[in-house]
C-alpha cells in the first residue's frame, strides 16, 4: 500500500518533458556515470542518519540495483545550515568541478526561515542555467514533510515546497518529489511517518531511504526498494583501527556491557588497554537517559554502547520515539562519525522478556535500524552467557 500511494504521487508530480540523458547513460553502462547531490544537512551526512551515509549514498546504492553493470559515482555536497544563496557559492567548488552527469538540487528547509521565496526561486534558477552550462543535467528535489514547529509552519514550507514544482516547471525540469512521498506515507499511517524522522525536521535512514527510492524513480521512471539493505558492516572501524595499532581506547557503555567490554575486546587484543567508563541506568526513566546522552559528544570515546534496558515503562510511542531516538542522536558526533556507536537490544542481555518488554524492543528495534546502527542481538532461545555473545558479536565485526 506504501509503495502504491507513493508511486500515485510520484507520478503525478515527476512526469518529465523528455527523458534524462543520464538515465540513458545508466542503462547503456559503456560509461562512467557521475552524479552530485546538493543540499543542506538534510543532503549531507550527520548524525540524523547514522552518522555514516545520507541519501546520495543511498541513491548509489539503489542505482547500482538497477544497473549493477554501470560504474557510478555519487557525490555528497550537503552542508548544514546551508540555502540556496550559499549553494550559489559553492556550486564550482563542491558541484561542478567533479564534472557531472547530473546534479540533484535539495534546498529548502533553511531557505523558509532566512530568504524571500522570489530570492529562493531566482537562486534555484541561476544553479540550473550554470550546471546546465557546464553540460550538467539537474533534477530539482523537494524535501520532506516535518514535524510543525514555530520556525517551520507547515504553511510556509508548502510554499518553498510549491516554489520548487513551480521552477522546476518553468524550467521543464524533472522534479524528485519527496514532500509528495512522505506526505503520501503520513496519510496513509501517521505513525509510520513519524518513524521517518529523526528529529522535527530531519529524516533518519528509513526516510534517506524513501528520498533514495523516490529520486532513483524521477531519474530512471523505474521503481527500487531499499528497505532491506542494513547498516555498513564496518561497525566498529573506529575501534578496530585503534585496536589494531595497539593504542588504548575509552569506552562509555551502559550496563551490562560496561562490566563486559574490556574482557570481550582483550580476549581478541591481548595486553591493549580498554579504559570504560559506565553510563549509569538504574531508576532512570527514557527521558532522564535522553537528558543525560546530552554530555556524551563532549566526552573522549571510542565507543558507545547503548543498552536502554526492557522494563522501562513504555510512554506513548511518539514519546518513546522521541527520547529513544535522541539517545541514539546524542550519542553520535553531529557530522561524519567520529567515534563508534552500537545499540543492543534488551532481549541479548535479558532473553525472557514480557508481552510489555517485547512491544518496547519491537519499537526499539525500528528505531535503531531507521537510524542506521548496528545491533547486539541474541537468537530466541539461546541460552549463551552475554559474555560469549558479546565476544562473538565483536569477532564478527572485525573490518
Amino acid at each position: 500500500m506504501r509503495k502504491l500511494i507513493l508511486l500515485c504521487f510520484c507520478f503525478a508530480n515527476l512526469l518529465p518533458a523528455a527523458p534524462l540523458k543520464t538515465a540513458a547513460l545508466l542503462a547503456a553502462g559503456k560509461e562512467p556515470v557521475r552524479i552530485v547531490c546538493i543540499g543542506d544537512s538534510i543532503t549531507g551526512v550527520y548524525y540524523h542518519s547514522g552518522g555514516r551515509r545520507a541519501y546520495a549514498e543511498m541513491l548509489q546504492l539503489a542505482l547500482q540495483q538497477l544497473y549493477p553493470q554501470t560504474q557510478l559515482s555519487v557525490h555528497n555536497a550537503g552542508i548544514s545550515g546551508d540555502t540556496t544563496t550559499g549553494g550559489l557559492k559553492r556550486l564550482e567548488r563542491d558541484v561542478l568541478s567533479h564534472k557531472p552527469h547530473l546534479v540533484t538540487i535539495m534546498f529548502g528547509m533553511n531557505d523558509l526561515v532566512k530568504t524571500p521565496v522570489d530570492t529562493f526561486k531566482k537562486n534555484l534558477r541561476e544553479m540550473i542555467t550554470r550546471c546546465q552550462k557546464s553540460g550538467a543535467e539537474v533534477v530539482l528535489c523537494t524535501q520532506n514533510s516535518v514535524i510543525e514547529t514555530p520556525q517551520r509552519p507547515p504553511a510556509r514550507l508548502t510554499e518553498f515546497t510549491q516554489a520548487i514544482r513551480d521552477v522546476a516547471k518553468e524550467e521543464t525540469l524533472v522534479v524528485a518529489d519527496c514532500f509528495a512521498a512522505f506526505e503520501a506515507v503520513h496519510a496513509a499511517d501517521a505513525s509510520e511517518w513519524n518513524l521517518l524522522l529523526s528529529d522535527t525536521i530531519h529524516p533518519n535512514m528509513a526516510g534517506h531511504k524513501l528520498f533514495a527510492e523516490t529520486i532513483a524513480h524521477a531519474i530512471t521512471g523505474r521503481t527500487v526498494s531499499l528497505r532491506e539493505v542494513g547498516p555498513p558492516p564496518s561497525a566498529l572501524s573506529h575501534t578496530f583501527t585503534k585496536l589494531k595499532a595497539g593504542q588504548p581506547i575509552q569506552v562509555l557503555a551502559m550496563p551490562p556491557y560496561d562490566e563486559l567490554i574490556k574482557p570481550a575486546l582483550q580476549e581478541l587484543y591481548s595486553g591493549v588497554e580498554v579504559k570504560v567508563t559506565s553510563w549509569p541506568i538504574a531508576g532512570q526513566t527514557l527521558a532522564q537517559l535522553e537528558a543525560s546522552a546530552r554530555k556524551v559528544r563532549s566526552m573522549a570515546q571510542d565507543l558507545v554502547i547503548i543498552a536502554v534496558p526492557a522494563e522501562l515503562p513504555l510512554q506513548d510511542h511518539q514519546q518513546f520515539h522521541h527520547d529513544y531516538s535522541w539517545i541514539m542522536n546524542w550519542s553520535l558526533s553531529f557530522g561524519v562519525q567520529e567515534w563508534d556507536v552500537v545499540v543492543a537490544l534488551p532481549s541479548a542481555a535479558k532473553p525472557a522478556l514480557s508481552p510489555e518488554e517485547s512491544r518496547h524492543e519491537a519499537l526499539a528495534l525500528r528505531l535503531i535500524k531507521a537510524q542506521d546502527l548496528s545491533m547486539i542481538t541474541r537468537r530466541t532461545a539461546d541460552t549463551t552467557p552475554l559474555l560469549e555473545i558479546l565476544s562473538t558479536w565483536l569477532a564478527q565485526h572485525q573490518p
